[in-house]
């Protein structure tokens, strides 16, 4: 059965703060999994997109050589953009792999961003979390590979997991 995969990627600024590398396990990540599906599931079709403020498709080409940026984390752009190129294909299985640390904190409201760096932003999140229940409704599978072990992290991964009817993983 043929499969259209969709990774997604954070490269907000938090996935290198406190000295702590994220980036660099977020690649090998989006790299095995796109290695994986080109040898063992090669009529699937795989496309990427990356998220920071706003969230934007790359090439498979591209993926080594991202780097933060000076962006905040705007999951509900990543997963609007995912979900908007999966419903242009024509195939019942549809898939979202998105890598991330978990911590929403950006929204676009209008035409201004609503930012908030510290801590989960209820209003963020409540935004995120309608995307993961829209992402079930619309049968959308959703696994999250998770950069980072901070415990509210983990904890809003699990929620949102679970909204999904997804499945998190721990990288």
């Amino acid at each position: 059965r043929r499969q259209r995969q969709m990774c997604i990627r954070d490269r907000s600024h938090s996935m290198i703060l406190y000295g702590e590398d994220r980036i660099t396990p977020a690649k090998k990540v989006a790299l095995a999994l796109s290695h994986m599906i080109q040898n063992y599931y090669p009529k699937d079709k795989l496309d990427f997109v990356v998220f920071g403020d706003d969230a934007w498709q790359i090439e498979l080409k591209d993926l080594p050589y991202l780097e933060v940026g000076p962006y905040h984390t705007n999951t509900v752009a990543g997963l609007n953009l995912a979900i908007e190129i999966l419903n242009k294909r024509k195939t019942s299985n549809k898939h979202i792999m998105m890598i991330t640390d978990g911590k929403p904190s950006c929204i676009k409201r209008g035409k201004e961003y609503y930012k908030n760096s510290f801590g989960l932003d209820r209003i963020i999140v409540s935004r995120t979390l309608a995307l993961a229940r829209k992402c079930r409704k619309q049968n959308i599978d959703v696994t999250t590979f998770m950069v980072t072990t901070d415990p509210y992290l983990v904890e809003f991964v699990e929620q949102f997991s679970k909204e999904a009817n997804g499945k998190a993983l721990y990288t």
